[in-house]
């Protein structure tokens, strides 16, 4: 069985690189091979259980003893294709954010400076005989980055309301995300010159050149899907947006492209106050 329950872990959103068998060494390929097969995969929702189940003990358990030899699975035109949990190193790379985040005197309370230094000399250590290591999957709370719809088109938009609660995602193939990547990064150089969205958007395009070619590429509202009313998530077409904005700026209309900015901040602004709503 997977652990899941009625109760729902807000509110992360996820982009996540979904890779053929063939870009997996064995015996790591034949792992995923039988682990496809399996009736009971678990879902995004368990996987955030097990992470903050960690978190309970006294200390707490930052980034976890063992790596996951769980996956997220997608069947794309016949192929299996599989994401990697990769936990333990998705723990580290969190903690390191952390740092930088939080002021220290509430890190401190939340995670003691000894939990934090032997993590770090673990990462250390680890990094020393991984040096290549990358996650399959990265994540955001109370907001869907704007560079992540860069790689998406709307008709790639899927939303549906089932029994386990509402579903919005896009799903696309490796080599469209790549090209978007591509061209959005030409027109914000002509249009803007530089700025944080550049830098951001330079970033994903080279995550995504650490993968197979034939992959798939995953974004998942996830558990923001609770924290927006079901009237304005049917209305959110983000990636629409986006590309408007990138068409506006291509097109030198600056103050169509600012409105669509605007839109969307406001969107997810709307969101992310909610995160201190009582």
């Amino acid at each position: 069985m997977t652990l899941a329950s009625s109760v729902v872990v807000p509110y992360a959103a996820y982009l996540r690189v979904y890779e053929p068998l063939a870009a997996f060494p064995e015996p790591e390929r034949s792992h995923w091979a039988r682990y496809a097969k399996r009736d009971d995969l678990p879902g995004a929702q368990d996987e955030l259980r097990r992470s903050l189940a960690d978190l309970l003990p006294v200390p707490p358990v930052p980034v976890p003893v063992h790596e996951s030899s769980d996956a997220f699975v997608a069947v794309v035109d016949g192929v299996t294709c599989v994401c990697p949990w990769r936990t333990r190193l998705r723990g580290w790379l969190a903690l390191e954010e952390l740092a930088e985040r939080l002021p220290a005197p509430l890190l401190d309370a939340a995670l003691p400076p000894v939990v934090r230094r032997q993590a770090a000399a673990d990462y250390e250590r680890w990094l020393e005989r991984n040096p290549d290591a990358r996650p399959w999957i990265r994540s955001a709370t109370w907001h869907v980055p704007v560079r992540w719809f860069v790689l998406f088109a709307d008709d790639e938009r899927e939303y549906a309301k089932g029994d386990e609660g509402p579903l919005l995602r896009y799903r696309t193939p490796m080599v469209q995300a790549r090209r978007r990547v591509a061209r959005g990064l030409k027109v914000l150089k002509d249009g803007l010159g530089e700025g944080p969205l550049i830098d951001g958007l330079v970033d994903v395009g080279r995550w995504l050149e650490e993968f197979h070619p034939r992959s798939l590429v995953e974004l998942d509202y996830g558990g923001l899907v609770h924290a927006v009313p079901p009237g304005q998530m049917d209305d959110d077409h983000s990636a629409a947006d986006v590309t408007e904005g990138l068409a506006a700026l291509r097109e030198g209309d600056g103050e169509r492209a600012g409105r669509v900015y605007e839109r969307l901040s406001e969107r997810w602004s709307a969101v992310r106050r909610r995160q201190n709503a009582s």
